[in-house]
């Protein structure tokens, strides 16, 4: 079975930017969704902000296991409503792969309990992306480094709590900062990848190398096949007694009662 992939892309700047849209003539999303589409075993819708329910509804969600997430101008337009959903479906196993300014966004910054801010700085920069875990299936079919000609730089601090994995980090000429660029996280149940890379007035998501990260990562970050939600609450006695569940199957539990209900009189 495929993976189900929704790309969402803020898509403001390709509007008002003729320099954006030159580039990305029909939107970053469509840009990173066309290479992704390439795969046989995805399958790839996209969504933007400005459709109802900032292209999140309850129904796409439900059908999408890998989220890819870019925005910038318009952070404080997404409704916390959809952050909330983003982030319960991220803790119910969805992936979620952040890039580029969607540091700032809401539901990863939700995810990382941290402001997410670092330092940037406008300019032709040349990064230089190392790979720090060779062997990682993000860095698959990748050498030790490759060089992005034109970038945004961004620089430490970067205010994110310890990743579980440091995949890239990326330096930058001029300037010489160094940025903490491709890193893992999982919170709940799903699996979550930030990727540095991406100013909107540079083509990054043509590039060769930096498609196959995100590629890679979508792969990784797919949640586990037929693994089931959790459920939680008082666990009676008995549940030892009941068959051993096969193949697919999920053990079947003694219903949960309420703490309330399990309270002794005194």
């Amino acid at each position: 079975m495929p993976i189900r992939v929704t790309v969402w892309g803020e898509f403001r700047h390709e509007k008002r930017s003729e320099e954006v849209h030159k580039l990305y003539p029909h939107g970053m999303h469509e840009a990173i969704a066309s290479f992704l589409r390439k795969n046989k075993d995805l399958k790839v819708r996209t969504a933007t902000l400005d459709q109802p329910d900032n292209g999140l509804t309850d129904a796409v969600l439900a059908d999408t296991d890998v989220l890819t997430w870019w925005g910038h101008l318009a952070h404080s337009d997404v409704q916390d409503l959809i952050c909330e959903r983003v982030v319960r479906r991220v803790q119910k196993g969805m992936g979620f792969i952040v890039l580029h300014s969607g540091h700032f966004s809401k539901p990863f910054r939700r995810l990382m309990g941290t402001s997410c801010d670092l330092k940037w700085r406008l300019g032709e920069h040349k990064e230089i992306v190392w790979i720090t875990k060779p062997g990682h299936p993000i860095a698959a079919g990748l050498a030790d480094h490759f060089i992005i000609p034109r970038e945004e730089m961004y620089g430490e601090h970067f205010d994110i709590p310890e990743p579980m994995e440091t995949v890239f980090i990326s330096t930058f000429t001029p300037g010489g900062e160094c940025c903490r660029s491709g890193v893992t996280y999982t919170r709940g149940a799903g699996k979550i990848f930030y990727f540095r890379p991406g100013h909107e007035t540079y083509p990054t998501y043509y590039d060769p190398n930096v498609q196959r990260v995100i590629t890679n990562a979508v792969r990784w970050a797919a949640p586990t096949p037929n693994s089931h939600e959790q459920t939680y609450g008082n666990r009676l006695e008995g549940w030892l007694d009941q068959p051993q569940p096969t193949n697919n199957q999920s053990r079947k539990f003694p219903k949960p009662t309420s703490r309330k209900s399990t309270t002794k009189s005194k």
